[in-house]
């Protein structure tokens, strides 16, 4: 059996190996967006995309983290929100887009290989991204004519050095922030891992899992989903899509469920450094994945219906 010592160790050196492959994302591409910022650049940029930010009851800006978190990941998103002038109802707003759409096209690519086509995963995370964050703006007051000012941060104005000091204090104070919350949540897990409570969690939340519209059979892979996400768990979620003898159905809903709500444990903790209410970080992304299986279990059953009334017709 393995020692407590021995378990706290192995969380503290995988803490801190994913918090020194978390910086190498966060500080280069922080750093990027503030020089952007101070340059002006992302006056240019935005301009195109600022009439569907509006309707998404964000300033145009907002598309910035929102492209970033999508093409890397929730730390490159988080990285561009934290030095651009956001109001918290607007930061809810993108923490919440982020979520659902990040890293696409790695995790993508995970979930292509064990039960659902590439453009289905992407238009249902993309549209969900959408829709959730559409539904929220009018709870939080951000609908398009409450949104804030365009205005760039005040960095336009500095001197090149100023602004540098300004982003090294905000990203030094962030990153200790996530290092701590990191390391608590390896150690947390290895923990799990080492006493096999992952097992008994899984068993323990079928009930959840009816509620959510998907199979008891699939609980290992939306437990592992639902803890390390899609790119940490990749491995583990494709080899059992591939052992288990799962239907299309309930692989094509597992899919379409953890797609928009994985990565619960960390991904939403790394946004309350940002002061973001917690709140908003879990709530929204569980309604809406219930939802989506939910649809798809009432597709299901239209299209069935619909095909056993066509065949009594023919006879």
């Amino acid at each position: 059996m393995v020692t407590t010592r021995e378990v706290l160790r192995q969380g503290a050196l995988k803490g801190l190996s994913g918090f020194l492959w978390m910086a190498k994302i966060i500080v280069p591409v922080s750093y990027g967006t503030a020089l952007l910022a101070w340059a002006g650049v992302l006056d240019v940029i935005t301009a195109l995309l600022k009439p569907l930010m509006h309707h998404l009851g964000l300033p145009a800006i907002g598309a910035v983290p929102l492209i970033v978190g999508g093409l890397t990941s929730v730390y490159g998103g988080i990285a561009a929100m934290s030095v651009l002038p956001f109001t918290s109802g607007e930061m809810i707003l993108l923490a919440n887009f982020i979520l659902i759409c990040h890293n696409m096209i790695q995790e993508t690519i995970i979930q292509s290989q064990s039960g659902i086509r590439a453009w289905k995963a992407v238009l249902v995370r993309v549209a969900a991204a959408v829709a959730t964050v559409y539904v929220l703006q009018f709870f939080l007051g951000t609908t398009p004519q409450n949104v804030a000012s365009e205005a760039m941060p005040q960095a336009a104005s500095q001197s090149f050095m100023d602004m540098t000091l300004t982003w090294m204090v905000a990203t030094g104070k962030l990153c200790l922030k996530i290092f701590g919350i990191i390391m608590g949540i390896m150690i947390v897990l290895e923990t799990a891992k080492a006493r096999n409570w992952i097992e008994w969690i899984v068993k323990a939340v079928r009930p959840l899992l009816r509620v959510m519209g998907l199979s008891h059979r699939v609980g290992v892979l939306w437990m592992t989903a639902v803890v390390f996400g899609l790119a940490y768990g990749g491995a583990v979620i494709v080899e059992e899509a591939k052992n288990a003898a799962l239907t299309r159905r309930e692989l094509e809903a597992l899919h379409l469920s953890i797609g928009v709500n994985h990565s619960m444990v960390e991904d939403p903790m790394l946004f309350l450094p940002l002061g973001l209410p917690p709140f908003w970080l879990w709530v929204p992304r569980l309604v809406t994945a219930v939802c989506i299986t939910w649809c798809l279990s009432l597709g299901t059953y239209l299209l069935s219906s619909r095909a056993r009334s066509m065949s009594r017709s023919s006879s």
